[in-house]
């Protein structure tokens, strides 16, 4: 039996280039896994929560809209600054609280969107609802 010594085997170089090589394609492999990788399931939850609170604020607002005179039909357009946030205590192991995104601004287009008085009541009404200011809401006439 031939014993295995490691100071022979490094001699000639072989093993150390395969060894420097075998490093060398793991550390890129590492580096790709980042670009490549599978989605970010958090990021994803985010992106979803934003959504559903987009569309349930497009659809509240749309239908209290649709309820105040001269309105007729309503279609709603929100556009949203960040994502939910959560508060979380020193240990980040408990929510304390979620911060609802921000809105940045609303569409509307309505049926009576050409009239003044319409114009008017349609922005006091969106301004008040969602706590935002004037120049963040945008009222025309909807296409028929």
């Amino acid at each position: 039996m031939q014993k295995l010594d490691l100071k022979n085997l490094f001699k000639d170089g072989k093993i150390r280039n395969l060894i420097v090589i075998c490093g060398i394609i793991g550390i890129a492999l590492i580096f790709l896994s980042s670009f490549i990788g599978a989605p970010d399931s958090q990021n994803n939850t985010a992106n979803s929560n934003v959504s559903e609170y987009k569309e349930q604020m497009q659809s509240s607002v749309q239908q209290m809209l649709e309820n105040i005179e001269g309105v007729g039909n309503a279609s709603v357009l929100l556009t949203i600054e960040n994502s939910v946030e959560g508060v979380y205590l020193e240990n980040n192991s408990t929510k304390t609280k979620e911060i609802e995104p921000k809105i940045r601004g609303v569409v509307v287009a309505c049926s009576g969107g050409d009239d003044p008085i319409v114009i008017q009541r349609v922005t006091q009404a969106v301004t008040k609802a969602l706590n935002i200011s004037t120049a963040k809401v945008y009222v025309t006439k909807l296409q028929e």
